[in-house]
């Protein structure tokens, strides 16, 4: 295909298309003339990936650069080019943490839930100072009670990385696989999220609208009601 249907199959403006070539992003197209490339179905893909860890991932050009340079060397492992992919997408609530005695107090109650559950991370893993920022804000704002709860939080991410890795693995090309990571960790974080909210007003009004109402839940029976 030429690179003007490259681009509307692929939604990206035709000058964008030539500066990913430039930089290497995406490979050049095979010249057919002086003035013409074709272009295949793996460009295609390639730019597909590239608006993923753009758009979805939040990744800098630089950082899909390193991506792209790992999923293309059959020499990696399939593991790591995962890993390279997860750790460029920008955690939650980075930079939001101040240095201090309440900070460090958190990272060793992450290095010790890590610990404790046997998980095979390194400390000092981008997730793993996210999740200390936010159990330092927690206590900060005075419902440090939630940082108790750390392991029934785990248990149940524990049961979604598995599911998100089996459907992360389902995939065929490396490609797909780094595209798998990025939608999943930001998306399905978002996901995660909202199902949770829904779980909350379900909970709620399960244990306290309907007792307060003397309804048929405040007796245990019609759970659909």
């Amino acid at each position: 295909m030429r690179i003007g249907e490259l681009s509307r199959r692929s939604g990206v403006p035709v000058p964008t298309i030539k500066f990913y070539v430039r930089e290497r992003l995406l490979p050049a197209g095979e010249l057919t003339s002086p003035n013409q490339a074709d272009y295949g179905p793996d460009h295609e893909r390639r730019l597909r990936l590239i608006r993923v860890l753009l758009e979805v991932g939040g990744l800098s050009l630089a950082a899909i650069g390193e991506v792209l340079e790992a999923a293309d060397d059959p020499g990696q492992p399939v593991i790591r080019v995962l890993g390279r992919a997860a750790e460029g997408v920008p955690p939650l609530g980075e930079g939001e943490g101040e240095a201090g005695p309440e900070l460090e107090q958190a990272r060793e109650d992450v290095a010790e839930l890590l610990r404790r559950r046997g998980w095979q991370v390194d400390e000092g893993a981008s997730a793993a100072e996210s999740l200390a920022g936010v159990v330092a804000a927690l206590r900060g704002v005075g419902h440090g009670g939630l940082v108790d709860l750390m392991d029934v939080y785990a248990d149940a991410a524990e049961t979604v990385a598995g599911a998100d890795l089996d459907y992360v693995m389902s995939r065929v090309a490396r490609e797909e696989l780094v595209e798998g990571v990025v939608v999943g960790t930001v998306l399905g974080e978002a996901m995660f999220g909202a199902l949770r909210r829904l779980a909350h007003e379900d909970v709620s009004v399960r244990r306290y609208e309907s007792r307060a109402a003397g309804g048929p839940l405040a007796g245990g029976g019609a759970a659909g009601a």
